[in-house]
C-alpha cells in the first residue's frame, strides 16, 4: 500500500510503498476513502523539516532539553545515534480521514466490514490507504454523511474541545482570533450554540468566508473594524470568550485577547501562538485562561486510546470518541456546514505536489482533501495472534540439535518489530557486521517496516508474522516488541524451529515463562538467547577478570537511578506490559549472578509507598548476596548504574560503564572511556552471531536465562507479601 511520509532531517516527502499494517484486537482495518490535510498543524511540521539543524533545535526547546539529559545519562554517541536515527527516519503525516471498514479486530462489536467510519489520530488516521485504528478513535458515519464531509470529524472534534472549554452561554458573544481550518469551524460551532461571533484574520478571503458561514462581523486585527465589531455588540463592555485559534510567532492575539474581552471574561488557547501575557492587563480583567487540549479527554492516555478504555459517561459526558460522534452528529444535520471549507480535492498520488504547493504558498487554501482510488487492492494482511514460594520451571530439552547450515553461507536474519531500541542499539551493530544478511522486517505498522528497510538494508518488509517463521532460509528472529508479547512470540518462533534473540524481559508472567519452556520440550529447540548484555560490556568484564576468582561469600550492591518515565511513556501501561521493574529488572539481576556465578535461591523486595523505588536483596547458595536500589527519584545529573562488590578483602566498583576500578593487594583502574558507555550490545550480538553460524552453545545457558526471569518475577510476588520468596527448582 501507500503512505505519505517525510524525512524530518532532509525534509523530504514521499509517497512511500508500506506493508499493510495488521488488523489487531480492540480495533478495525480502514480503507481510506477521503483523509484531510491539516493546514496549520501539518504544514507547520513541514515547514519544521525544511529548517537547518539550529532552526529545528530553535524550534523545539523542549526537545533539545531531552536530548542533553540523553547525554548525561548515556553519552554523546549513544545519544547521537538515537537522534539521528529519529530525525532520519520517515515519519507519518495526517491524523483526520474518513474510510471503510476492511476488516475487524476480536473484541469489536460495534462496526462490521463494510462501514463507513471517520477516525482520529495522529499514530492511526494517516495518509496511507489502509491504517488500524483502535476503538476510542473511531465512530461509525450517520447515514447520509458524504464521506469528504466526515473526513472533518478530527478537526471538528479539535474545535469542539476548544468551544466547550469556553462555556459559551446563549447570546454571548465571542472573538475568534484566527481563521484558519479550526478558526472557521469554531466560528459555525459558535453560532449554531446560539452565540454572535467576531472574528479576526489579516487574510480578507478568510474573514469574508466567516462572515458566510456565520460570523457577525471580520476584520483584520490591525485595524479598528474588529475593536468596533466588538463594541456595537457587547455595549462596549468587551466579549464573553475569545478563542486563540491562531499560529506564529506574534504575540498580538493574547494582546488583542485582553483588549477586548470583558471583565472576568475567559480566554481559550485552541492553537500554537505566542502566549507572552501581558500581566497588568489580565490581572486587572481577572481574565480566566485556559487551554484546550486537543480532541478532548482520553487524548495522550494510552489505557483509553490504545486498550478502548472509555470514561464512564456520568463522569466525563464528553470524550474524545464522543466530541468525534456530536461533531458528525452536527455534519449530518446540517447545523455545521464544511463544504464552504474545502479549497481543493487533489487526488492521493498527487500529495507531494499538493503539500508543496501549500508550503510555497501557490495553493492557498482552508481545507485540503486527498480522494483515494475506489479500486480494491489485495490487502494480504493477518490478525494478531491472540512467604510464597515461586517455582524456577525446570529446562526439558526434546533432544534436538542445531539446525544444520553451511559454515560459509551469511547468516540471515528477521526481525519482529523495530523501535526504537532495535534501530538504535542493535540493527547498527548487525547492518555493519561481516556474514550478517537482514532477511526481513515484521511491525504491526507499516511504516516503521518501510524505515526499518531503508535504513538497515532489510531484503524485505511485511506484517505477516507467518511468512517469515514459514521461512527455511532464515537462520534466526529478534523479537524486539512490547513487553507483553515477548513470551508468545519466542514461543511461537521456537516452534517453527528458528533460534530465538528476544530482548528483555522474556515473560511477564509464571505461565508465561512456563509457555515457553513447553516449546522448548515440545519442540526440542533450546536456541535462545534474552537481551541482558550488560555481562558482556567489555569492562565489567576486564574488572571481572582483574577482580579474580573468590573463596567466600560476596556482598554486591547495585543502585540504578532510573529516574522518572515520561508522561504517556508506554512503560506506564502496567496492567499490559507489566512494572517497570518487570521489564528492565532482569538486566540487573543477571548482572549479579554473572557476576557472582551462581543464581539466586531467594528473593526479597521492599517498597516505599507513593513512588517505584524498590529494594531488592538477592540470597544466592555460598551465602553471597546482591541488593539492587531501584531507584526513580534521584537526581537526573547523577550516574544512573553504579555498582560495587566486596569479597575476600577485595572491591570492584564500576561507574556507569564509563570507569571501573578492583581494589585489593595491588590497585586497578582503568582509563575513563573516552566516547561512549558500552553496555555490551555488540559483544553479545556477536557472541549470538557466533552460536547461529558454528552451530555452537548459546552466549548464555539456557538455565540462567529461566533462574533470571524467574527472579524478577518473585519480585511483584515479594512486594505483595512483605516476606521473602523462595525459589525453588520445579522436578
Amino acid at each position: 500500500m501507500k503512505q505519505v511520509v517525510q524525512n524530518y532531517k532532509s525534509g523530504e516527502l514521499a509517497v512511500l510503498d508500506v506493508p499493510v499494517p495488521g488488523c489487531k484486537p480492540g480495533g478495525v482495518l480502514v480503507r481510506s476513502a477521503y483523509s484531510l490535510i491539516s493546514t496549520g498543524t501539518e504544514l507547520m511540521k513541514v515547514s519544521e523539516a525544511g529548517m537547518s539543524m539550529v532552526g529545528k533545535a530553535r524550534s523545539r526547546p523542549d526537545q533539545v532539553a531531552k536530548v542533553m539529559q540523553s547525554v548525561a545519562t548515556n553519552g554523546v554517541p549513544a545519544t547521537y545515534r538515537k537522534v539521528m536515527g529519529k530525525l532520519d527516519s520517515y515519519t507519518p503525516l495526517g491524523y483526520s480521514l474518513c474510510g471503510v471498514v476492511e476488516q475487524v479486530g476480536s473484541g469489536i462489536d460495534d462496526v462490521k466490514v463494510g462501514d463507513l467510519v471517520a477516525c482520529a489520530g495522529n499514530e492511526h488516521a494517516l495518509h496511507a490507504e489502509l491504517n488500524w485504528v483502535p476503538k476510542n478513535l473511531y465512530t461509525p458515519v450517520p447515514d447520509g454523511l458524504a464521506p469528504r464531509h466526515a473526513a472533518f470529524g478530527t478537526v471538528g472534534s479539535i474545535a469542539m474541545q476548544g468551544v466547550r472549554q469556553g462555556e459559551p452561554q446563549l447570546g454571548e458573544v465571542a472573538l475568534v482570533i484566527g481563521l484558519g481550518l479550526i478558526g472557521q469551524l469554531v466560528v459555525q460551532l459558535l453560532s449554531a450554540a446560539g452565540v454572535r461571533v467576531v472574528g479576526a484574520d489579516p487574510d480578507p478571503a478568510r474573514c469574508e468566508l466567516a462572515e458566510s458561514v456565520g460570523a457577525a462581523a471580520c476584520g483584520d486585527p490591525a485595524s479598528a473594524a474588529v475593536e468596533a465589531a466588538v463594541a456595537e455588540l457587547t455595549g462596549g463592555h468587551g466579549v464573553d470568550q475569545v478563542y486563540l485559534a491562531a499560529g506564529g510567532g506574534s504575540n498580538q492575539p493574547v494582546e488583542l485577547a485582553a483588549r477586548l474581552c470583558r471583565d472576568r471574561g475567559r480566554v481559550v488557547d485552541i492553537g500554537k501562538c505566542r502566549l507572552d501575557l501581558p500581566w497588568n492587563a489580565y490581572y486587572e480583567k481577572e481574565l480566566d485562561v485556559r487551554f484546550s487540549r486537543s480532541y478532548g479527554p482520553g487524548r495522550y492516555d494510552p489505557a483509553y486510546e490504545l486498550e478502548g478504555r472509555d470514561y464512564p459517561i456520568g463522569y466525563v459526558r464528553w470524550t474524545e470518541r464522543r466530541n468525534l460522534a456530536c461533531f458528525l452528529d452536527l455534519l449530518a444535520r446540517g447545523r455545521v456546514d464544511v463544504e464552504p471549507l474545502i479549497s481543493h480535492v487533489a487526488d492521493f498520488d498527487d500529495a507531494v505536489e499538493t503539500y508543496r504547493s501549500l508550503k510555497d504558498g501557490d495553493l492557498k487554501a482552508v481545507a485540503v482533501l486527498f480522494r483515494y482510488p475506489e479500486q480494491k487492492e489485495e490487502a494480504g494482511e493477518t490478525a494478531a495472534a491472540e512467604a510464597p514460594v515461586v517455582a524456577v520451571p525446570a529446562v526439558r530439552r526434546g533432544g534436538a540439535s542445531a539446525p544444520a547450515r553451511s559454515a560459509t553461507a551469511p547468516v540471515r536474519l528477521a526481525f519482529v518489530g523495530a523501535g526504537n531500541y532495535a534501530t538504535s542499539m542493535l540493527l547498527p551493530h548487525l547492518s555493519q557486521r561481516d556474514g550478517v544478511e537482514l532477511s526481513t522486517v515484521v511491525t504491526t505498522t507499516a511504516l516503521s517496516a518501510a524505515n526499518a528497510q531503508r535504513k538497515f538494508g532489510f531484503a524485505g518488509a511485511t506484517t505477516d508474522l507467518d511468512s517469515v517463521l514459514g521461512d527455511k532460509s532464515v537462520d534466526a528472529v529478534f523479537v524486539v516488541t512490547r513487553h507483553s508479547s515477548h513470551a508468545e512470540l519466542t514461543r511461537r518462533a521456537l516452534l517453527a524451529g528458528k533460534t530465538v534473540f528476544v530482548e528483555k524481559p522474556l515473560a511477564l508472567t509464571e505461565d508465561e515463562l512456563a509457555g515457553v519452556l513447553a516449546a522448548v520440550e515440545e519442540s526440542g529447540n533450546d536456541r535462545l538467547q534474552v537481551g541482558f548484555n550488560r555481562r558482556f560490556a567489555p569492562l565489567l568484564q576486564e574488572a571481572r577478570t582483574r577482580f579474580g576468582a573468590r573463596t567466600g561469600p560476596a556482598s554486591l550492591r547495585y543502585l540504578v537511578n532510573a529516574g522518572r518515565l515520561q508522561q504517556g511513556s508506554w512503560y506506564l501501561q502496567q496492567g499490559t506490559e507489566g512494572s517497570r521493574f518487570a521489564g528492565e529488572g532482569g538486566h540487573f539481576i543477571d548482572t549479579a549472578s554473572w557476576l557472582l556465578d551462581a543464581d539466586p535461591v531467594s528473593v526479597y523486595a521492599v517498597a516505599p509507598s507513593g513512588n517505584e523505588d524498590l529494594q531488592v536483596v538477592l540470597h544466592y547458595p555460598d551465602g553471597s548476596t546482591a541488593t539492587i536500589s531501584y531507584v526513580t527519584t534521584g537526581a537526573p545529573s547523577f550516574p544512573k548504574e553504579t555498582l560495587d562488590l566486596v569479597a575476600d578483602g577485595k572491591v570492584l566498583r564500576l561507574d556507569d560503564f564509563v570507569r571501573a576500578s578492583v581494589y585489593g593487594r595491588k590497585r586497578w583502574v582503568s582509563s575513563r572511556l573516552p566516547k561512549a558507555r558500552d553496555k555490551g550490545q555488540s559483544a553479545e550480538l556477536a557472541a549470538f552471531v557466533r552460536a547461529v553460524r558454528t552451530g555452537g552453545p548459546m552466549p548464555v545457558p539456557l538455565e540462567s536465562l529461566v533462574a533470571t526471569t524467574a527472579a524478577t518475577l518473585a519480585v511483584r510476588a515479594g512486594l505483595a507479601g512483605g516476606v521473602p520468596v523462595t525459589l525453588a527448582s520445579a522436578r
